[in-house]
């Protein structure tokens, strides 16, 4: 009987290659879905599985998103302790994108338009750093990722407001459960539907009884999502106006959300603030994006940042970021598109004005003279920075409410 002799190195060196080209014969060859990205899709990579995705990914240090980004200076070390403190305290887990000062981006990698004259170093530093953040998405092939401005605070309790948004915005756009493809039906008939046979009216859905609808495989939030405009100064209800694209007009309402200030301390930036003159107090509502003002915070999924990095970064730099957003979400200025965009007004992160020179306030605009006595952030009740001691001792209640509502006498 002959005996087996050990392999030689050179035998397990044939082995282990033929090994691996097998592996990526079958991997490679068996998934059609893959991309020429080097790996998963982005999409798969995340969650992996088909079936109903848990909104409970909300609750994690990502907020439900493959990332969380922070624009701010390097040099704005008083932003960075606070909004890292605030992270920590609310269990999230953020990474840094250096904000960029514009007089060091030369006109050559900026896309003008013809007659067109170079905006200020302020919004040029600004685009190029959300530019930046939105070229790492792309690059990195994240399924998604938040982008947050360094400046921003948000109520103690986001994760429960944002698991409401996902319920709101996978109303209107995942297709109902009783209508599978070919031919998908949605709560919002303006959805999905093309101009000429958008319905008139504007449908109108209570958070309290929304229908039920097909399970994500991508996002908690949905899968059919360019951007969600979660922080702001200010967006209205769509509407329609000529030489743009038709919006959806669909929107949920959610009545007696307690997180919502009473509306005496609500604000926006234009006018009329519908919201504040149409609905009760403690309203919230979730409804695709028109006319949004500030990049305070705003999620973009793959699909959206390579658009948003085509439309924003390769096309005519002729407004502030937000503005070009803006462009983004609606459409009809120099060529542009509209996308998915769905946005909450209020929305859910807002500017904290800290105690200190009012001039410290923004590397952007001017806000000359003045000290502020005391730290405040607009629209936010129960805010993380304000409460930053009470959420480091480990208290649960008793927390500072910037916005209480007023006693009614018996």
């Amino acid at each position: 009987m002959m005996s087996r002799q050990p392999p030689t190195r050179s035998q397990i060196i044939v082995g282990a290659v033929f090994t691996s080209l097998l592996f990526l014969f079958f991997f490679h060859g068996s998934n059609p879905g893959l991309n020429g990205l080097g790996g998963r899709p982005a999409e798969l990579r995340r969650f992996g599985r088909k079936g109903k995705l848990p909104n409970s990914d909300i609750f994690n240090s990502t907020l439900g998103f493959e990332k969380i980004f922070v624009i701010g200076l390097p040099t704005r070390t008083d932003r960075r302790d606070g909004i890292i403190l605030q992270a920590a305290v609310s269990n999230m887990e953020i990474d840094f994108i250096d904000g960029v000062k514009g007089d060091t981006v030369p006109d050559k990698a900026i896309p003008i338009g013809k007659d067109q004259s170079r905006i200020g170093n302020a919004s040029i530093g600004s685009w190029r750093a959300h530019m930046n953040a939105v070229q790492e998405i792309v690059h990195r092939n994240l399924s998604s990722a938040l982008i947050l401005e360094d400046d921003v605070d948000w109520d103690i309790r986001l994760k429960q407001q944002l698991y409401d948004f996902s319920l709101a915005s996978r109303a209107l756009t995942q297709p109902l459960s009783s209508s599978p493809s070919p031919s998908p039906k949605y709560t919002d008939p303006t959805f999905n539907r093309p101009p000429d046979m958008m319905p008139n009216q504007i449908p109108t859905i209570k958070f309290d009884s929304l229908p039920s609808t097909i399970a994500p495989i991508v996002s908690p939030y949905g899968d059919d999502w360019d951007l969600l405009w979660l922080g702001h100064c200010g967006v209205t209800f769509p509407f329609d106006r000529p030489n743009h694209d038709k919006l959806p007009k669909g929107r949920v309402i959610h009545f007696d959300d307690v997180t919502v200030p009473p509306k005496g301390n609500l604000w926006s930036l234009n006018k009329p603030f519908t919201l504040v003159k149409d609905y009760p107090e403690h309203t919230r509502a979730i409804h695709h994006t028109q006319e949004g003002v500030c990049s305070l915070g705003y999620a973009i999924s793959q699909r959206g940042a390579r658009k948003l990095l085509y439309e924003v970064g390769l096309k005519d730099v002729s407004d502030g970021f937000d503005i070009l957003l803006r462009f983004f979400c609606e459409g009809g200025k120099a060529g542009r598109k509209a996308h998915t965009c769905l946005t909450a007004q209020p929305g859910y992160f807002q500017h904290h004005r800290a105690l200190g020179p009012t001039s410290h306030a923004s590397d952007i605009g001017d806000h000359k003279g003045g000290y502020r006595e005391k730290g405040l952030t607009d629209m936010i009740r129960w805010s993380v920075r304000l409460n930053l001691e009470a959420l480091m001792d480990g208290k649960t209640d008793g927390f500072v409410d910037q916005f209480p509502d007023k006693k009614t006498e018996d």
